[in-house]
């Protein structure tokens, strides 16, 4: 990547506009980074125009100051030439300044953060494909000549240095400042007057891809981010593994990021209304926006028993980070029931084992995540839970809460079983939160979800949508019209549907890919396993230690795995060059198929 002087120059404008210190110090250290990042000389003297807050629309700077930066690099040989073979890589030393991800690509070498912007996995644990490296964690995916962030989840790239082979050495080049941070911004613009007007509804991580993505590619018209949280983006399926956590710690972006690129976010604004025909939205006041282009990526509401006593003080869905931290204070030294036993109720059981001193959790079948993982993994679960002590009630649903004085006391369970209880979770599935909606005249299905085509587009002009509440057609099975409810498939959606209000076609080609975190424990599923016929596992489920091919016919359609890493990751990039697994070559060796990636 590589920045003009005139992009630097309007860059430096725009981050200097500020009469908040905090903000001023963000928007430098992020013109840092990427200046740092784009650049080779070792010092860098511009002249920038830096008004003083509120004179931004004026024509004419009131000062010019001079802003001189100078980068201290390091060059280190790394390792030999002929000691990486071509589609292999490795973590080097980069003069004990840090660690870079050597890579080989035929007769090329390039060298990128060793570290996934996520959450900092080793990426030389992951694979190596096709010009990228994929994270063995969740899948994000890294350009290895750039570092850009080609795959989510995630939101930053990584540093990329400069490789020189010569005398049979191979040396890397880089800021020391780079080398010690594992994350990268891309360059982003900011508004312009007289440019068109995008609004998002919608907080989490489908909307923050698409402003980000609309600024990166250059758009200059507003962006305004409309969501009914009370906090600004954050990362929410954080909520239910560590339930006691601060808003502020797991915001997707700091709110000096948003002001920096002139992003917009009014938080505690509910849309009421869309109206497509004058191109407007309506809140809950009354007040109205209107738009050129509107992105909907609500996501979805929790799901509300219709029992008695679901209005009792002590029963709780958990949606916000206010919800996981009443949950969290409430619990400690209670006793807690669960409904549902699929990833929110267990990532709960998890994190309350140990601090409550009862857990129930109900299950309606026979074995916790049987309808996402089969009855074989399913049991892995079980025994994981069991053993810490967490009380399974199968084939059993939740009948009604009984109580004092309004407050909870009892579960009453459809079996008719009587538990006692002092706060209640539920933890049965999400709605898609898209009511507001009904008479937008955008099309949606009888369970309320918004069909879009491959580049996020509904029925309706110049209106897309993404994430938890719609239906896309999956590339990698056939065209299928599916909703898949995962962090990062949303932030893939959030990037196209950008691209498609840029009037950029790109179709979206993103592979599931989706974790869960119990005990310290990750396991990492790849694919779309919606009516597989049969699971076939290799490893040790007693040890937990395996991975599970989830097959359709002769294919396989999903993989899932517990300490078997990278084999989930392996697997997506065999999904995403539209390579097909066999059931016959996992028969016998999970592995065998690793030689075609």
């Amino acid at each position: 990547m590589a920045i003009s002087g005139h992009c630097v120059r309007q860059y430096l404008k725009a981050v200097t506009t500020s009469s908040n210190p905090k903000t001023l110090a963000f928007n430098l250290l992020n013109f840092t980074q990427t200046l740092s990042a784009s650049c080779w000389s070792k010092r860098y003297i511009f002249k920038a125009d830096v008004q003083p807050a509120g004179s931004i629309q004026q024509q004419k700077p009131v000062s010019t100051t001079t802003i001189t930066m100078a980068t201290d690099m390091i060059e280190a040989v790394v390792c030999d030439a002929d000691e990486l073979k071509s589609g292999e890589m490795k973590e080097v030393d980069v003069g004990g300044a840090g660690t870079a991800l050597l890579v080989r690509e035929g007769a090329d070498y390039f060298a990128i953060g060793p570290k996934c912007s996520h959450y900092g996995a080793p990426l030389s644990k992951g694979v190596l494909c096709n010009g990228k490296v994929r994270c063995p964690w969740h899948g994000a995916c890294f350009n290895v000549k750039t570092g850009d962030i080609e795959d989510f989840p995630g939101l930053d790239s990584i540093p990329s240095y400069q490789v020189e082979v010569s005398d049979g050495k191979v040396r890397i080049r880089a800021d020391k400042a780079l080398l010690a941070n594992t994350r990268r911004q891309r360059s982003m613009c900011k508004a312009a007057a007289g440019n068109k007007n995008v609004v998002i509804i919608g907080g989490g991580p489908a909307s923050v891809a698409c402003a980000e993505t609309l600024r990166q590619e250059g758009f200059q018209g507003t962006v305004t981010i409309y969501t009914k949280d009370k906090y600004i983006p954050y990362d929410r399926i954080k909520l239910s593994k560590a339930m006691d956590i601060k808003p502020e710690t797991i915001a997707l972006r700091p709110a000096e990021f948003y002001q920096c690129y002139d992003i917009t976010v009014k938080t505690d604004t509910e849309v009421k209304s869309v109206d497509t025909s004058s191109k407007s939205v309506k809140f809950a006041d009354d007040s109205t926006a209107k738009y050129d282009s509107l992105m909907i990526a609500t996501g979805g509401q929790p799901r509300v028993l219709p029992i008695p006593g679901v209005n009792l003080e002590n029963v709780f869905s958990l949606r916000t980070p206010d919800d996981a931290n009443k949950i969290a204070e409430a619990a400690t030294g209670k006793t807690v029931v669960i409904i549902g036993s699929s990833f929110i109720g267990l990532e709960v059981a998890s994190y309350m084992s140990g601090k409550a001193v009862y857990i129930h959790v109900l299950c309606r079948g026979e074995c916790p995540l049987e309808n996402v993982f089969g009855k074989k993994v399913g049991k892995v679960f079980k025994k994981m839970h069991e053993e810490k002590g967490i009380k399974f009630h199968f084939q059993a649903g939740i009948k009604e809460f009984m109580g004092v004085d309004g407050k909870l006391t009892e579960a009453v369970l459809s079996t008719g079983t009587k538990i006692p209880a002092d706060i209640a979770i539920l933890g049965v599935g999400v709605v898609p939160a898209t009511g507001f909606l009904k008479d937008s005249g955008i099309k949606m299905t009888d369970r309320g979800f918004i069909p879009v085509n491959e580049l996020m587009a509904t029925d309706k002009a110049d209106v897309y949508a993404a994430g938890d509440i719609v239906e896309f057609p999956l590339f990698s099975s056939g065209g299928t019209n599916v909703n898949i409810q995962h962090w990062q498939m949303a932030h893939a959606h959030g990037r196209n549907a950008a691209y498609s209000i840029m009037g950029r076609k790109q179709p979206i080609r993103s592979v599931p890919y989706f974790w869960t975190v119990q005990y310290g424990k990750s396991i990492r599923y790849t694919g779309y396993g919606v009516g597989y016929d049969d699971v076939v596992v290799h490893g040790d489920l007693e040890e937990q230690k395996f991975v599970a091919f989830y097959t359709k016919g002769k294919d396989v359609v999903a993989v899932a795995s517990l300490n078997f890493d990278p084999i989930v990751s392996q697997a997506a990039e065999m999904f995403l060059a539209g390579k097909k697994i066999s059931k016959d070559e996992i028969m016998n060796d999970p592995k065998s198929w690793g030689s075609r990636l």
